[in-house]
């Protein structure tokens, strides 16, 4: 059965007319959006990352913050969004700085939780490019806690994940995470 077909049985199952005015490309425009929202799944992450890998002796700290990212809760399939803020430390080798939101993007366009998103952008780089240590810090706003359950409106829901240098040394992971508290330019 198609996604569209799909769509056009939950609106008669919750009650809904799919041939009413507004609603009868409904399912089409839903089957779209899910293909848009999943498409994640369709990114090969090492090849991208790969692809801008390049050899460097730059051996501080590189971070890109406030990237901003959509996924869907897989226990409810609704959204949740915020920011991530990843940061490496080279040892050798650096990547391309859009390789990093783009990584995000791939992740969590797919059925996530947030642990797991976190772990998995984490995860990614660490392995790909073995730097000294990365750090991953994601914070969002899950619907499914202001939709429905505990229905808190304005609660932010924050994971991280420190590999390394990060994880090890104290020092380097408070200036990472002092980085991340200041405002933006």
């Amino acid at each position: 059965m198609q996604t569209k077909d799909l769509i056009r049985q939950l609106l008669i199952n919750i009650g809904e007319d799919p041939e009413r005015d507004v609603l009868n490309k409904t399912p089409e425009r839903v089957a779209e959006f899910w293909g848009y929202a999943t498409r994640g799944y369709k990114v090969d992450i090492d090849a991208v990352l790969k692809e801008s890998v390049s050899n460097d002796k730059y051996d501080q700290m590189i971070l890109v913050k406030d990237i901003d990212y959509y996924s869907l809760c897989e226990h409810h399939l609704v959204p949740f969004f915020g920011k991530a803020h990843i940061a490496y430390i080279p040892a050798g080798k650096t990547i391309g700085l859009s390789k990093i939101p783009r990584i995000v993007d791939a992740f969590a366009r797919r059925l996530q939780i947030q642990e797991r998103l976190t772990k998995q952008v984490a995860e990614a780089i660490q392995n790909v490019l073995q730097p000294k240590g990365v750090a991953v810090v994601i914070e969002a706003t899950h619907l499914c806690m202001q939709m429905r359950g505990v229905e808190k409106h304005n609660s932010v829901v924050t994971t991280s994940a420190m590999f390394g240098v990060f994880r090890e040394n104290e020092r380097t992971r408070m200036e990472f995470l002092d980085l991340i508290k200041i405002s933006r330019i």
